[in-house]
């Protein structure tokens, strides 16, 4: 039995739904175990429905969960959708506000008016949220694939290699150790550009100073992510001093991480820590955020999560960043996952200060 799809049943029997409409990839594939970018699924109270067209059916049929009837639709939705609803007994459907366009659901209310449509809001990506033990390592293998890229590539540097560069070989290294695809836009950036956090790399030729690199693998779905800043050539007193303080505002941080701890105090941890070491100001984003079958998911953790909590399975990143406009920055990511009693660091690579000389 598919656990997700009777956890995703309870939930609709306690809001009233008769089915569920998914048009999301990542909930297509949360739900059927079957990746199909352009598909979708209609999951009732008994039944759970994988309509996918001629370029995905015979994967489909091999690879969906057996809980699930995969059809190959005809072209015109309206010669299947309707007839399927009336035998299903379907009033009121659920859909994904957060994913499902204005005009994609003006199209499903024209072509079902005896139905109601009730925005789902969170709900997936909360049944998203806590992790089996299966997905962890699912993202443990994707970063691991990451690390072994990122030890690669840092043998591989050299001053007059550009940003673009660096972050092609990253993402070359990640997927020729089986990686499907980058997780995100891999960012390189060096210098003055380092300041940027989520700079774009550039034609131009490493400057001297912090470069910093995010990146992250891929596999079966899921995602990884981490950042490591090395320096090109010598780091001088006030460059060690900003990145020990950004290591030690990650290190308290991931300390305190445990169930039942207040996401928001878990921000406050390392930017208190940042602060007080004259840096107020220099960690503009919060520190950390859920990672799954999305690179950004629930749960966060921010100064505005309220009084949100952490729960063992949730894997969130950690990662303080200090920068310094027009000079440079500095940032260091670690996942980590929720356990019973603490957390288990997802992430291996060293995090000692490198210099490449």
């Amino acid at each position: 039995m598919n656990e997700r799809l009777t956890r995703l049943r309870a939930e609709m029997e306690r809001r009233g739904l008769d089915a569920v409409w998914i048009t999301s990839a990542e909930n297509h594939l949360y739900f059927s175990l079957f990746d199909n970018p352009d598909g979708w699924m209609l999951i009732t109270r008994t039944k759970a429905y994988v309509f996918a067209d001629f370029r995905y059916i015979e994967a489909a049929r091999r690879e969906a969960s057996p809980d699930c009837t995969v059809i190959e639709p005809p072209r015109r939705r309206t010669d299947y959708l309707p007839p399927l609803i009336e035998e299903e007994n379907v009033r009121v459907i659920g859909y994904e506000d957060e994913r499902l366009s204005c005009r994609a659901l003006a199209s499903l209310e024209e072509d079902l008016p005896q139905c109601t449509f009730v925005p789902l809001g969170r709900l997936c990506i909360e049944l998203r949220t806590v992790k089996t033990e299966a997905e962890v390592e699912h993202i443990v293998a994707a970063q691991r694939i990451a690390e072994d890229a990122l030890a690669a590539v840092l043998a591989l540097i050299r001053p007059e290699m550009t940003e673009l560069e660096v972050a092609a070989e990253l993402e070359y290294q990640m997927k020729k150790r089986g990686s499907r695809k980058p997780s995100f836009d891999t960012i390189a950036v060096s210098g003055s550009a380092s300041s940027s956090p989520h700079g774009v790399p550039r034609p131009c030729p490493l400057e001297r100073g912090f470069l910093t690199m995010d990146f992250g693998a891929m596999v079966d779905g899921y995602h990884s992510d981490m950042t490591r800043t090395v320096v090109i050539g010598r780091a001088d007193t006030e460059m060690k001093r900003l990145y020990r303080t950004v290591l030690d505002a990650q290190l308290a941080a991931l300390a305190a991480l445990r169930p039942g701890a207040r996401n928001a105090d878990m921000d406050k941890i390392a930017r208190d820590l940042i602060d007080g070491a004259g840096y107020a100001g220099c960690f503009g984003h919060s520190l950390g955020h859920g990672v799954g079958l999305e690179i950004h998911e629930a749960p966060n953790l921010s100064a505005f999560s309220g009084d949100l909590t952490l729960r063992p399975g949730e894997i969130v990143t950690v990662e303080p960043g200090i920068y310094l406009e027009g000079k440079y920055g500095c940032r260091i990511e670690d996942m980590a996952c929720i356990t019973e009693d603490g957390y288990r660091n997802l992430t291996a690579a060293p995090k000692e200060l490198t210099e490449i000389l």
